[in-house]
């Protein structure tokens, strides 16, 4: 009786597995038994996901769909920081520069009316002498004309005289040193200047001192 040279051979006999749920048949034979042609071996690797019972999905680029943290976005966020803080710091600069701009105007025309004040205050003796000269009539030739041109100087940087005689008198301007009765003035008049007052801008520096005629 001649036998199958397949039959008990285990390399080309189909082997049955068993996977928990069905029987899986593998034909694991070398000769093709209905062709009768010698079969490629096999590559060995991994059994396919369907065979080892998982999920394949059929769009395989959706699980790339995660997006890569972008690179630099620390730095960047840092460098926008301190952007953002340099810019801060340049606006409070900014805006306190104008407020000290702001401030010197201000305060020039007072600095100036304060230096010319000090300068109307150191003069103030010397001008007195001057016009008790021009008074007493002492005050001629090249005296007068430097006397003219030391008034026009002054009214120049803001000192101005004030006080005449016949002014209506004005206790806000006038420092009445001297009264007397005059029945020819009908309110309190200026007789007579003693000495002269001085003005800087539109602020009395000293009073004009004089003599009140007052009516009857």
């Amino acid at each position: 009786m001649t036998s199958d040279p397949n039959a008990n051979s285990g390399e080309n006999n189909p082997e049955r597995e068993f996977d928990g749920e069905e029987p899986v048949v593998r034909d694991k034979r070398r000769i093709n038994p209905e062709t009768g042609e010698l079969r490629e071996p096999a590559a060995a690797g991994p059994e396919p996901a369907a065979d080892a019972g998982l999920d394949v999905p059929d769009d395989i680029s959706s699980l790339d769909d995660t997006p890569a943290p972008a690179e630099g976005t620390e730095i960047e966020d840092e460098n926008a920081k301190l952007a953002a803080d340099r810019l801060d710091d340049l606006q409070r600069l900014q805006a306190e520069f104008v407020n000290y701009k702001k401030r010197v105007d201000r305060d020039r025309p007072l600095a100036q009316e304060a230096g010319v004040t000090s300068v109307a205050n150191v003069l103030m003796p010397v001008l007195d002498e001057v016009e008790l000269a021009r008074q007493h009539g002492d005050l001629t030739g090249p005296f007068e004309a430097h006397a003219t041109k030391l008034y026009a100087a002054l009214e120049k940087v803001g000192i101005t005289q004030f006080g005449a005689k016949g002014e209506e008198f004005d206790p806000t301007v006038h420092e009445a040193l001297m009264q007397h009765t005059d029945a020819e003035v009908e309110t309190d008049t200026v007789d007579q200047v003693l000495q002269p007052g001085y003005k800087v801008g539109e602020r009395v520096l000293r009073a004009a001192r004089v003599s009140v005629a007052q009516p009857e």
